[in-house]
């Protein structure tokens, strides 16, 4: 009997065996993944990369007018649309001006009067002036003749100031825009009683295109940088300025960096800096929260990684492995302090050429034997194992 079953029982031994791999060569191995894992590679550059500056700042108006009056009346008109744009020169209330033109006729007669006194002190003066030289009157007669006519002629100047004053304040009746903008809303209404030393404006005027963009960085920052670009480790970026606007939209027009502030805030320890934005559709609105993005300086000498790439150590210090000799893991700390994109920022630790794996980097270990390819290639797979089935014995 045992006999007849010897053959079945080598068989199913050996597909037994076959099954646990007993039998399996060096190829089978790294089929299995017992061989040198494959880790994809990006080879580095040394270029030059911006160093990007985001910063949270409030949008303010280009110019801001406060519309006062500048004389004492009652307010009998509004002569704008809320909201709407002025143009500089605009009326925008008409004062009762009853008074100040009944001072522009009363100043007018008095130059008049100062005019004919004038004229008569001056005629005076003339007569007497050949008789005083024939000594026919006093002497001290036509020194005083000449004195009246120069007091009539001061009297004649005084009162072309009054009248004249007197047209400007009939002027200032009418309430004008001092420069273009929109204006908002009105805080006072006709009827109102308005006087030159209020404190409260009538409305508010802003022009809003362009925009000022204001910014706080703080000084420490400010420092480092300046103490960067003297040494030469950086050079002086561009002044160009992006936006992002509260919804995290990009605002679609180009600004201009205009200057940083010569103060330090006690308070904050920042110091304020100004960009420019041109606003032609009025996207921007005044008192906004905005971030603006510009290239402070340009580090000639750094070197981009992919972010995969990067690991920390538990005392946060970076390290990268590079494909080193005989295609082993080499363990590299850098220092990475900021990103770019997708991107880290190397700029120490790394030389142009060097091959970084960016891929299969979760199990790596220093001196691991490696199979490095160039980054996002096709990763090869083994071969499925050919299955047998066994056909009724």
């Amino acid at each position: 009997m045992l006999d007849k079953w010897s053959p079945l029982l080598a068989g199913a031994l050996c597909a037994a065996t076959l099954s646990l791999g007993a039998c399996s060569g060096p190829d089978d191995e790294s089929k299995n993944g017992r061989g040198a894992p494959e880790v994809g590679y990006v080879s580095v550059a040394v270029q030059a990369v911006p160093v990007t500056t985001s910063l949270g700042g409030r949008t303010v108006a280009f110019e801001t007018s406060e519309v006062r009056p500048q004389v004492n009346g009652l307010i009998r008109r509004r002569l704008f649309t809320e909201g709407g744009f002025v143009r500089a020169g605009q009326p925008l209330y008409q004062i009762d001006a009853s008074l100040y033109q009944a001072g522009v006729d009363q100043a007018s007669a008095n130059l008049a009067s100062a005019r004919a006194s004038a004229q008569a002190a001056e005629e005076r003066a003339r007569r007497l002036e050949p008789l005083a030289k024939m000594q026919a009157v006093a002497e001290q007669d036509y020194t005083d003749a000449l004195a009246q006519a120069r007091m009539a002629r001061a009297a004649v100047a005084q009162n072309s100031a009054a009248l004249e004053t007197a047209r400007i304040n009939l002027r200032y009746a009418t309430i004008t825009a001092p420069i273009s903008g929109r204006i908002g809303r009105s805080l006072a209404t006709p009827g109102a009683l308005v006087s030159a030393s209020q404190a409260a404006p009538l409305a508010v005027i802003q022009q809003t295109d362009p925009m000022y963009v204001d910014m706080q960085q703080s000084s420490a920052e400010l420092t480092t940088l300046r103490q960067a670009l003297e040494s030469g480790g950086v050079a002086a970026g561009s002044a160009s300025a992006r936006l992002r606007l509260e919804d995290g939209s990009a605002y679609g027009f180009a600004g201009t960096v205009q200057f940083s502030d010569i103060t330090v805030n006690e308070a904050t320890g920042t110091v304020t800096l100004r960009a420019r934005f041109p606003n032609p559709k009025g996207v921007l609105l005044p008192g906004m929260f905005v971030t603006a993005l510009f290239d402070q300086a340009v580090n000639p000498a750094a070197i981009l990684v992919p972010q995969p790439a990067v690991q920390r150590d538990f005392d946060g210090s970076a390290f990268v492995y590079l494909v080193g000799k005989d295609n082993k893991a080499v363990r590299r700390k850098v220092t990475a302090n900021r990103t770019l994109g997708a991107n880290w920022v190397i700029t120490e630790g790394l030389k142009s050429g060097e091959r970084v794996i960016t891929q299969g980097v979760g199990n790596l270990k220093q001196g691991a034997p490696i199979r490095p390819v160039p980054a996002n290639s096709v990763q090869r797979v083994g071969a499925p194992a050919a299955k047998t089935t066994e056909k009724g014995t």
